[in-house]
């Protein structure tokens, strides 16, 4: 049992169920390979991850209100992009051994699924709402608030802060009157190992392309991609 090994010292929080927290560790390889007569809600992480998504950020806007109390609403909306994201999520879970713990597939072992980004942030979601589960939005938040505190006072210095697609999307409104738009060019790879390419479309033209290992992860990198060059053109 991952308390054995100490593992509910080291998150900060120890389960008066540990259901939920064994519950968190299952991906959504090992349901479907184990899945039998095992009811949806008990197969996988999913289920949690989708609420944890939604406790994070709930907990982190109502943390960045009482923090910055002078900030836009716009301003508010790039520093949450900027600490609730795929690789910040990934290096929390890291720091705290979930990748050992995870219960994967066999495809998912053995193409390194303990160590990818997208697996650690779901699994970190799922976390966070099995302390949710197991009891309450003040105990979620409680450890919310105390695993990202430091990294949210320390954003604004970061030259990572904000969030590409938000950024570009002010400038190409304010420019162009219009939304910035993505297009999925294709798909390459394993369901397990998938890679997407996308194209940016602004002002009805393709200004640039990128890839990633989920359409989010392409769409930033394709918006960072075109922001220079339209920085650099409205100057």
């Amino acid at each position: 049992m991952p308390e054995r090994a100490g593992f509910g010292k080291k998150l900060g929080y120890r389960f008066r169920d540990l259901k939920w927290l064994e519950l968190a560790l299952i991906h959504k390889s090992f349901g479907n390979e184990n899945r039998g007569d095992i009811a949806i809600d008990e197969r996988d992480n999913e289920r949690l991850e989708f609420l944890g998504d939604a406790v994070l950020d709930l907990v982190i806007s109502e943390i960045l209100l009482s923090e910055y109390r002078d900030w836009s609403e716009g301003e508010l909306s790039k520093m949450r992009a900027s600490l609730v994201n795929e690789r910040v999520l990934a290096s929390l879970a890291r720091d705290l051994g979930l990748g050992s713990l995870l219960k994967l597939g066999k495809g998912e072992e053995q193409t390194g699924g303990r160590d990818k980004d997208s697996i650690l942030a779901s699994t970190l979601e799922a976390v966070i709402a099995a302390i949710y589960m197991d009891a309450g939005y003040k105990a979620a938040r409680t450890w919310v608030q105390a695993s990202f505190l430091s990294r949210l006072r320390r954003a604004p210095a970061d030259e990572s802060y904000g969030d590409f697609k938000t950024r570009l999307q002010e400038i190409v409104q304010a420019r162009f009157k219009s939304a910035p738009r993505y297009e999925l060019i294709q798909t390459e790879g394993p369901d397990h190992d998938k890679t997407f390419e996308v194209r940016l479309i602004v002002d009805g033209k393709a200004v640039a392309s990128a890839s990633g290992k989920s359409k989010k992860e392409a769409e930033q990198n394709a918006a960072r991609a075109a922001l220079a060059n339209l920085i650099e053109d409205s100057e």
